[in-house]
This record gives C-alpha cells, sequence and structure tokens, in this order.
C-alpha cells in the first residue's frame, strides 16, 4: 500500500494529550519519512528521518550531507535531533487556518524531504572508508 496522507493533530502544550485533529492533507512524495506531526500554540512541527535503519557511518555521512539549506531557503525552521536512532530532523512552521495554504506547505515540505534524501543517499555512496 503506498503512502497517502498525512494529519495534522493539536496537541496541549503543558501536558502532550491530543486535543482535535486539525487537518488531514493527501501527500505525493516524501511522506514515509514522517514520523510526527503536530500542532503546539499554533506552531507546526513535522519529525521525519531517513525511513530505514542506517549503519553507524551512514548516521555521520547523512547528517553532514543532507542538505537542512534548502528547507531554510524556503522559510523554514529546521533542527537536528541527533539523540535518536537514526538521523531525524524536525520542521517548524506556523500552522495556518487555510486548508490550501497548510496543504501546500506540507507538500512542498515532503518533496524536499524526498528530493534531500535521494540527493543524500547518493551523495554518500562510495564514502564508508570517509565515516569510519
Amino acid at each position: 500500500m503506498e503512502f497517502s496522507s498525512l494529519v495534522i493533530m493539536e496537541k496541549e502544550k503543558d501536558t502532550n494529550l491530543f486535543l482535535r485533529e486539525l487537518g488531514s492533507y493527501e501527500v505525493r512524495y516524501g511522506g514515509n519519512y514522517v514520523r510526527k506531526l503536530f500542532c503546539i500554540d499554533n506552531m507546526v512541527s513535522l519529525y521525519f528521518d531517513t525511513d530505514k535503519d542506517v549503519e553507524e557511518w551512514e548516521y555521520s555521512a547523512i547528517f553532514d550531507l543532507f542538505d537542512t539549506e534548502a528547507f531554510i531557503e524556503k522559510g523554514y525552521k529546521i533542527k537536528d535531533k541527533d539523540e535518536e536512532y537514526n538521523p531525524t530532523w524536525v520542521i517548524s512552521f506556523p500552522y495556518d487556518e487555510k486548508r490550501e495554504v497548510m496543504s501546500y506547505k506540507i507538500n512542498e515540505i515532503c518533496n524536499l524531504i524526498d528530493e534531500c534524501f535521494k540527493k543524500v543517499y547518493l551523495d554518500i555512496r562510495g564514502k564508508k572508508e570517509d565515516y569510519i
């Protein structure tokens, strides 16, 4: 079964309890990398990772070569989450009540994630010796 949509859940700031669904958005590419998607105080947090377990050397190589600037250039905040088993990042951006705006943002982010992972997986080929 192919991946098709992502749901934004609103969470309560102090308790982290889910309050309600804010929207479900169809995505074509990159949704398989998304691990968490929620909104607290009108700020959306989208967590994504490699979508597969990676070797130790790949972990370092992916963090070194993944193009976080592509997200910054589009106006998104992005942070590493290096305490996770696989390379993980969180993207933050303001929630917008307009469905078409949120759909555009989520698809833009997911497309970027997909493109960046395709590129980084090509870029790390043959670099194992550089990272062990």
